[in-house]
């Protein structure tokens, strides 16, 4: 099945391969980026004695304990069946009071500390924290394969670049002409077509061949590689057409924190049904050739008015 792809933008011209992943493409594992561990300097024997010896994660209330004193988290103790993982003995529903009053006099850092959070919270806060902080890592966004790489968005960039083969482009427009021979054999496809860099971020362009109910369709649309609120920061413009037609779609991007499934399941992007790409591809209907042009601009407050005006590179 031959494929190729011609990417132009009003700054550069680029010439850049797509790669198709088949969705149910088996993971892979890469050794440029270390997985994500649980740190933190203080591994005291009173935080061991709080670790989970199931899933090793800190136990949080109810924390249970067999006959014995072996303790273990509330939701592996539904997992090993009732039964204490360390002696076999039936564990009932004794709680263990004293850890759990122990773990409330504790202080404790972000998981995050290397990453840059400076922060020590109580340990019942911690987690909660942890949740929700902007210094959480990222899962890698490549879309296509269940890559396990989790990291900062600079390491995620060169991640991407480096392992996963992704192009990447400077500037906030682009021009992209794409090109699929026998596109009736392609139902559930995705492609990560490019990482864009302007106004200091990096954005990354999504094209998605699925089943819209009983229609097969395409979908272009724009992630923002940091979180949501900065992701509001920016709007983007999408346009595809031919033979006199076009469709539009203007929106913000989405963040990275929400993968890219749950992008193309949510339909926040640029949709075109298949026999309308197919139109606009013109010919005998038998290659697609769809050119998907865009921009990407900065919404900036107005001091007087309040309101938000577009800031265009230029």
């Amino acid at each position: 099945m031959s494929e190729r792809m011609e990417s132009s933008s009003i700054e550069s011209s680029t010439v850049s391969s797509m790669t198709m992943m088949e969705e149910d493409e088996h993971p892979h594992q890469f050794s440029s980026i270390s997985k994500l561990h649980s740190n933190g300097p203080t591994t005291t024997s009173v935080h061991d004695l709080l670790e989970c010896p199931v899933c090793t994660n800190s136990m949080y209330p109810p924390i249970h304990q067999c006959h014995n004193g072996h303790t273990l988290c509330s939701t592996c103790k539904t997992r090993v069946h009732n039964r204490c993982p360390t002696c076999r003995q039936e564990l009932g529903d004794i709680r263990c009071l004293a850890l759990e009053k122990i773990a409330e006099s504790l202080e404790l850092p972000c998981r995050y500390i290397s990453l840059g959070c400076p922060e020590i919270f109580p340990y019942y806060s911690k987690l909660k924290h942890e949740a929700i902080y902007n210094f959480r890592p990222y899962n890698c966004p490549y879309a296509g394969s269940d890559c396990s790489v989790v990291g900062d968005i600079p390491c995620l960039v060169a991640h991407l670049r480096d392992d996963h083969r992704v192009d990447m482009h400077s500037g906030c427009t682009f021009n992209h002409r794409y090109v699929k021979s026998n596109p009736m054999e392609v139902e559930n496809a995705t492609w990560m077509l490019m990482v864009f860099h302007c106004f200091g971020q990096y954005f990354c362009l999504h094209f998605e061949a699925f089943q819209l109910g009983m229609a097969p369709v395409y979908m272009a649309f724009l992630r923002f590689m940091g979180d949501e609120r900065e992701a509001r920061n920016y709007s983007y413009s999408l346009e595809v057409g031919g033979n006199g037609r076009k469709l539009t779609f203007e929106g913000s991007p989405r963040s990275i924190r929400d993968s890219h499934k749950k992008v193309r399941d949510s339909h926040d992007g640029l949709i075109i049904y298949r026999n309308m790409a197919l139109f606009f591809s013109g010919g005998d209907r038998k290659e697609l050739k769809l050119r998907v042009t865009g921009r990407i601009w900065k919404e900036q407050q107005n001091p007087e008015g309040g309101v938000c005006i577009p800031n265009l590179c230029s």
